[in-house]
């Protein structure tokens, strides 16, 4: 199998030179038609006339045979794409197997770490020799060494993460992500789907010697995909100079922190895949109508913003609040889950329900019963301080289906901060989740105010495309980064400028078809002519449009 995957991937690399080669002639088809062009104009007589059909002819002859071949290979390119896809969906995964191997070995139970110890110091002996014995590990912190002296953007090739050091960051993640640890977890190589259950019809009753009913079940999938959580960690090269074990535990401690942390917000406030992330549970409980691009096969979408999403009156003390929050929290859906519930606050609401739990024994005895267990509700406390004063999100989270897929990657610049002796690493991993039963989980606000439904995340600048302003043009409508037309009017030469949001993204003008210097005048043409801004940051691209009328 292994051989056959290595052929087709060839045989695929071989046919992409060939295309290239045959794309390079493309410009010389150009050039003579171009030339032909020209010559059918300047033919004056018949001789020369028949002189440049027969050339007319032959080029026709050429281009069409080279236009069959680029199609023929690019034909025969998707087919061995889709053997390769084939056979590797079938093949067994060599990682998986690794990784499994390297399990057995490292049996320090890392996630009941104190926050202090370092999960790479935590380690036997044995299980970190095991660990940086390994050549591909002894391959990896060798080229991060190497890092520290090169000269290159950001950009630069990646490093994927060995996979013997995967499995221990993986561990390390549930000591930094509070969720992680509460919902269902899959690893997945490519897209992943979920059966589950959806009508489940009721048995029948009969006679002892009658037939049976048959009962028709039903089920549905969720898809999910995998967008990629990141983010940078500058180092001082001092670090990079020490001995391994310092620089496997940094990268451990590092990786887990970073992505840890951000999956946990995403799990409860992720904007989904339009914005290139999980789907949150309080975003899903806030939506009031289906989205345009919900699964045919998912589950019946069912409208959750008035059931699933309660306040409760700040004056409510005592038993009276205890009994509203038993009703607030009893919304959730428990007919699929086969796990405990969980509730997400942050700190001060943690506080104010221990303060609203607080009664007196007759000897004067001050009694308290919230300590990390939900009383009369039930279900285990995680204190998460993003989430808004006053909010509880919960329920079952085995229901709530979050994917990671394999291979963590790390990348270096020595240019971002080179004055202040650091190298700027990069780490990658990719994660999808979405809540399987949405009814499974409640919002809920203790002080009588409005459940928080939308949190902002860190800014995508990297790939952030947009415009801060147009200078040199009245606009109409006036200038805001999300809107992309607008109408102008000139009466003489201006100088315009376009500025992008982030100084690293290119912005490129066009006007009445010809390309313009940014900054530079701008003279209007008589009548109506478009000026097209394009911005380019990262792997995104927007273009704004404005209609220029000189009067």
């Amino acid at each position: 199998m292994a051989l056959k995957t290595i052929m087709l991937r060839r045989s695929i690399d071989l046919k992409k030179k060939q295309l290239e080669e045959l794309r390079a002639k493309d410009k010389d088809f150009e050039t003579r038609e171009k030339e032909l062009e020209t010559a059918i104009g300047e033919a004056e007589d018949e001789e020369a006339q028949k002189a440049v059909s027969e050339e007319v002819e032959k080029f026709d002859t050429e281009k069409k045979a080279h236009e069959e071949a680029v199609n023929t290979l690019n034909a025969e390119i998707e087919g061995l794409e889709k053997d390769l896809t084939d056979l590797e969906r079938k093949a067994p995964d060599p990682e998986k197997k690794t990784e499994r191997s390297n399990k057995m070995h490292i049996k320090t139970n890392v996630r009941s770490l104190d926050m202090s110890v370092r999960a790479f110091d935590a380690l036997t002996m044995e299980e970190r020799n095991m660990i940086l014995g390994d050549n591909q590990v002894k391959e990896f912190l060798g080229q991060l060494r190497s890092m520290k002296g090169q000269s290159r953007a950001i950009t630069g090739g990646e490093l994927t993460i060995p996979v013997v050091m995967l499995d221990l960051i993986a561990e390390n993640m549930y000591r930094y992500s509070k969720l992680l640890r509460r919902v269902r977890v899959r690893n997945v190589s490519g897209e992943a789907r979920q059966t589950i259950a959806g009508t489940v019809p009721e048995a029948v009753w009969t006679e002892m010697c009658a037939a049976i009913n048959e009962l028709t079940f039903a089920f549905n999938q969720i898809t999910l995909d995998g967008y990629k959580v990141a983010g940078f960690v500058p180092v001082c090269n001092s670090l990079l100079e020490d001995n391994d074990v310092n620089l496997a535990s940094w990268i451990v401690e590092m990786l887990a922190e970073a992505i840890g942390l951000a999956e946990d917000k995403a799990i409860l406030y992720g904007k989904g895949a339009a914005n290139r992330m999980p789907l949150g549970i309080v975003t899903r409980l806030a939506q009031q109508s289906k989205p345009a691009d919900y699964p045919a096969n998912a589950p019946a979408w069912v409208d959750l913003h008035t059931s699933n999403i309660q306040q409760i009156a700040s004056n409510k003390t005592g038993a009276e609040f205890w009994a509203a929050l038993q009703v607030a929290a009893g919304n959730t859906f428990t007919r699929y889950s086969r796990g405990n519930q969980f509730w997400a606050m942050n700190s001060k609401t943690y506080a104010l329900l221990k303060s609203k739990a607080i009664t007196f024994t007759a000897s004067g005895d001050v009694v308290a019963n919230v300590y990390g267990i939900l009383p009369i509700v039930s279900g285990d406390i995680e204190v998460l301080e993003f989430m808004p004063d006053g909010d509880i999100v919960g329920g079952y989270g085995d229901l709530y289906l979050f994917v990671q897929r394999a291979g963590m990657s790390i990348e270096a610049s020595r240019e971002a901060q080179f004055i202040q002796d650091n190298t700027v690493f990069r780490g990658k991993a990719r994660a999808d989740g979405a809540p399987v039963i949405p009814g499974a989980f409640v919002a809920i606000n203790i002080n009588g105010s409005d459940v928080t439904t939308s949190m902002d995340f860190a800014a995508d600048t990297a790939n952030d495309a947009n415009l801060d302003g147009i200078s040199g043009l009245t606009l109409s409508p006036a200038f805001d980064a999300a809107t992309t037309a607008y109408t102008a009017t000139m009466t003489a030469a201006a100088a315009v400028a376009a500025t992008p949001a982030q100084a690293a993204a290119n912005v490129a003008l066009s006007y009445n078809g010809k390309n313009i210097v940014n900054g530079e005048t701008l003279t209007p043409v008589t009548g109506t002519k478009p000026l097209t801004i394009t911005v380019k940051n990262g792997n995104a691209v927007k273009v704004y449009t404005v209609t220029i009328t000189k009067s």
